[in-house]
């Protein structure tokens, strides 16, 4: 069995690729970067082709994620029939994907803070404009949630 992830935020350069390094990382230190894919998407074309926003790549480095090699796109009705899970960082994005997602498909789309194990947020803030706390910020809920996530799909890897 392979499972793949897919981390949306609006833009795709702050918080979906700060989670795509984080999980990759987390997957990558369980042993698991054959059995499980990564990766992330906007649910806007704003930023397409450039890379995670400088802050991002310097806090998420300072915690030993490297995010250079991440690349902005817009994701797709497509998606959701490649991904089994579809991670969205915030209601609004959450809508539109929502919206995007093939009936049958659905059912792939969550919140990643859903996942959160000590964290108590309904989303991921957009730290765009807030300065390094909110970049601070970002790290310390995705972190949280992707432990989440990797123990519940070790689970079904289990199953």
């Amino acid at each position: 069995m392979k499972l793949a992830v897919l981390f949306v935020c609006m833009g795709n350069i702050c918080r979906s690729p700060t989670a795509h390094g984080v999980f990759r990382s987390y997957v990558k230190d369980a042993g698991l970067e054959f059995v499980i894919d990564v990766d992330s998407a906007g649910t806007h074309a704003f930023h397409t082709g450039e890379e995670p926003d400088q802050r991002s790549q310097a806090h998420a480095i300072k915690r030993g994620y490297d995010l250079s090699d991440l690349t902005a796109r817009q994701m797709s009705a497509e998606d959701f029939e490649r991904y089994d899970l579809v991670l969205v960082m915030d209601w609004e994005n959450y809508a539109i994907a929502e919206q995007l997602a093939p009936g049958q498909h659905r059912h792939k789309l969550k919140r990643l803070t859903e996942f959160c194990k000590t964290q108590e947020t309904a989303v991921v803030p957009d730290p765009y404009y807030k300065g390094d706390e909110g970049f601070e910020e970002v790290l310390d809920i995705v972190e949280d949630a992707c432990d989440g996530l990797l123990e519940h799909l070790q689970a079904r890897l289990k199953k």
